[in-house]
């Protein structure tokens, strides 16, 4: 069943809307591959202005789903400079840049090849949405099992500071969504950063 998506962008991707998280991603349906071109374009045009991209990661013209990618670019850029995960991105085999600010749309390219062309799902991809460090690193080594807290993605860390971490991102979700739902455009959803 197709869904609309500005629905579910905003039930997706709420908290990075509201600046909360630097990325998110949502599945989307469509036989219709020119409409979400339009779409994506569309998006980008209104929500560039406020630090905003949207990106299709993933597309299967077969099956008509797509991974639809909306990010912070800035946010983006901090998460990828720090040392420790562009360490992490090292050892997983992306190509970063020996020095200087990390190449988001090139990395975003290679995630983007892993997903349409790996047999295995890139679990590195929890960096790219935002994850601490040792939450993504600990699904990989424990292969999602004995996470300290479960909610928006298992936590391997301070079970209560997760816990109320995912509370702000579940709150935010539901507050976005009721106002959505009321009539409040995603242009006014989404704050300037």
């Amino acid at each position: 069943m197709e869904r609309n998506f500005e629905t579910v962008m905003v039930e997706q991707c709420a908290p990075v809307l509201a600046g909360l998280k630097p990325a998110g991603l949502f599945r989307y349906e469509t036989g219709d591959c020119a409409d979400l071109a339009r779409r994506v374009k569309n998006w980008n045009t209104q929500l560039n202005p406020k630090g905003l991209r949207v990106r299709v990661l993933k597309g299967c013209v077969l099956n008509h789903r797509y991974l639809v990618y909306v990010y912070r670019e800035s946010k983006l850029c901090a998460v990828l400079a720090d040392e420790k995960v562009q360490s992490f991105l090292r050892q997983e085999g992306y190509r970063l840049p020996e020095t200087g600010v990390p190449d988001v749309y090139g990395l975003l390219t290679q995630l983007s090849r892993r997903l349409c062309c790996e047999a295995d799902f890139p679990h590195e991809i929890g960096v790219f949405l935002g994850y601490p460090l040792t939450d993504v690193v600990g699904f990989i080594e424990n292969q999602g099992r004995n996470f300290t807290c479960c909610g928006c993605w298992k936590s391997y860390g301070d079970p209560d500071a997760a816990q109320k971490h995912f509370d702000q991102l579940s709150k935010c979700t539901a507050v976005y969504l009721r106002l959505f739902h009321s009539g409040t455009p995603i242009l006014r959803l989404a704050v300037a950063a």
